[in-house]
């Protein structure tokens, strides 16, 4: 496995999975932009595998993918898999889910991230998840990251992501917790 490509068309994700895969001599490389992939999966693992084995089998290549979202207890874990799509904008989906969660006292969340690599044919090769639990805030705070960041508070840290420098949020987010799990799967492949 010297090359995978990312199912993903924005260059920003290749970045961000090159610094967490920057300790192994593997190529990144951009799904084409017209090989679009429908997540029809139930679970962000299922949409994560889903795409990174439409993309192996297209191009016969090994691929990665992965698929993240924020799941709030007292919504029954939504915006779940349409966290993306739960507004047009990042902060349309923040105002919606503010909205909902009007006097509630239940404020549990958690953000989930699930990777899958898949091989040549689209067989899942290695698949992991993680999970960073947090709290919903009544209100935005910090400026840095994207989407939910803002309203996203961590207790232990005592910051929403959005206060966090990207150093830390990249190491204790669902994404880098994942990727973490990631890591010794990958490295027992390559040997």
């Amino acid at each position: 496995m010297k090359k995978l490509v990312v199912a993903t068309g924005n260059a920003g994700k290749l970045r961000e999975i090159q610094g967490y895969l920057r300790e192994f001599n593997i190529e990144l490389a951009l799904k084409p932009s017209e090989l679009d992939i429908e997540e029809t999966g139930l679970t962000f693992l299922e949409n994560a595998i889903l795409k990174a084995s439409e993309i192996s089998k297209a191009l016969k290549q090994w691929a990665i993918a992965d698929d993240s979202g924020l799941m709030v207890d007292a919504l029954n874990g939504q915006p779940g898999i349409f966290s993306a799509r739960y507004g047009k904008t990042d902060q349309d989906r923040i105002t919606r889910l503010l909205k909902e969660l009007e006097g509630e006292n239940n404020r549990n969340a958690q953000f989930v991230c699930a990777v899958a690599i898949t091989n040549p044919e689209g067989e899942i090769i290695i698949q992991t998840e993680g999970i960073c639990a947090g709290e919903i805030l009544t209100e935005a705070r910090g400026n840095n990251g994207f989407g939910y960041d803002p309203i996203f508070f961590v207790p232990e840290f005592n910051k929403t992501f959005a206060q966090m420098s990207p150093e830390l949020k990249a190491k204790i987010s669902h994404r880098g917790k994942a990727f973490t799990n990631l890591t010794p799967l990958l490295k027992s492949r390559l040997k």
